[in-house]
């Protein structure tokens, strides 16, 4: 009996994987020109600004193929784009995605990417408008780029925060990175340093640790909330948490000329997470700063504005929560309870230290 040997890249051609991925992609009104010429031509919409930002994942930097499934990282690939324009109130339209792909990957794992990526684009009405192809002999790379638009006093930046401002994040922190010590199976180099199992301990259950890793690997763009921010005009400065709220605020902190005070008890920490932890003798408080991945919205705002905030960003199915104020001391640090300054282990994901 013989066996049918998988469909490679190598076997199809870069016009053949170009023109596999056209077949699926949908086109909108905004499209005058598509996949297929040597540029894509786009409308943008009467009275906006355009907005572009690119990322890039990379094999064994930001995913690991034994654990990220194609359809996730089709998922992913796409979402923490989104999230950079969610971050500044924009509506999210087009993007450009370019793969650099090893010969011998197999056919059916670029379909169940290209499937993950073009879900993810469905759900928040973003539009594949064209890329570009290469053989990779290192490993997969992905590179997106992602343009959305806005009416301009509508476009929220990281430089509009002021002294006695609220701190805010959307959602909880630290599920990603709890995650991620499940997946890479908490060796000793892990954040925490105790071995967290692959399921959750008898004061947990599986579903935490299906929630926790599903927060890693499949994130979801906080688009409607940063939109309800956006048109209440309600948000000073506002920035995504990719490489954990520490860094990140000290990102827009940094951009406004300001600094922050962070309560560490005030750090939103989901159901999931603090039942994973629950047998530790203290709370990983330092994978909520840190860990990074959250793909959370953090922004600052006026106190006279609480209340609208809450109403407005509970309309989009999540909660937002007060973590700080903001400071005219350029530092920015975390405090205990009692007032006691937290040093955390790691201040957040630096690729270069």
């Amino acid at each position: 009996m013989t066996h049918k040997l998988p469909c490679t890249l190598s076997t199809i051609g870069e016009f053949g994987l170009i023109s596999r991925i056209a077949a699926g992609v949908s086109r909108h009104e905004s499209i005058i020109t598509g996949i297929g010429d040597d540029a894509a031509v786009t409308a943008i919409s009467a009275g906006m600004q355009l907005l572009t930002s690119t990322d890039m994942l990379v094999e064994n930097v930001h995913f690991r193929r034994s654990w990220h499934v194609p359809y996730r990282l089709g998922r992913k690939s796409l979402a923490v784009s989104i999230s950079d324009i969610a971050a500044m109130g924009g509506i999210p339209r087009w993007a450009l995605l370019s793969l650099a792909i090893p010969p011998e990957l197999p056919l059916e794992f670029v379909d169940n990417f290209m499937c993950g990526f073009l879900a993810m684009a469905s759900e928040n009405q973003v539009f594949l408008i064209g890329g570009d192809t290469c053989s990779s002999r290192s490993g997969i790379t992905v590179s997106v780029t992602i343009m959305g638009e806005q009416y301009p006093g509508m476009i929220v930046r990281r430089s509009g925060a002021m002294p006695d401002d609220d701190i805010w994040v959307t959602g909880t922190l630290g599920d990603a990175a709890l995650g991620l010590e499940m997946v890479e199976g908490a060796d000793s180099a892990s954040l925490t340093g105790s071995r967290l199992p692959k399921q959750s301990p008898s004061n947990g259950t599986v579903d935490d640790s299906e929630f926790l890793i599903n927060r890693l690997l499949d994130p979801a763009p906080r688009v409607s909330a940063a939109l309800a921010l956006a048109e209440a005009a309600v948000a000073t400065a506002m920035i995504d948490v990719s490489d954990g709220i520490l860094a990140d605020y000290g990102h827009l902190a940094e951009q406004s000329g300001v600094g922050g005070c962070i309560q560490l008890v005030d750090l939103p920490l989901s159901a999931s997470f603090r039942r994973h932890t629950a047998h530790l003798p203290v709370i990983p408080y330092h994978l909520a700063l840190s860990g990074g991945e959250d793909y959370e919205l953090c922004f600052t705002a006026h106190r006279s504005n609480r209340e609208k905030i809450v109403d407005c960003v509970k309309k989009s199915g999540i909660a937002a929560t007060r973590i700080g104020i903001v400071t005219s001391s350029p530092e920015v640090k975390v405090v205990n309870r009692d007032g006691r300054r937290y040093t955390a282990q790691i201040e957040g994901f630096n690729h270069f230290i």
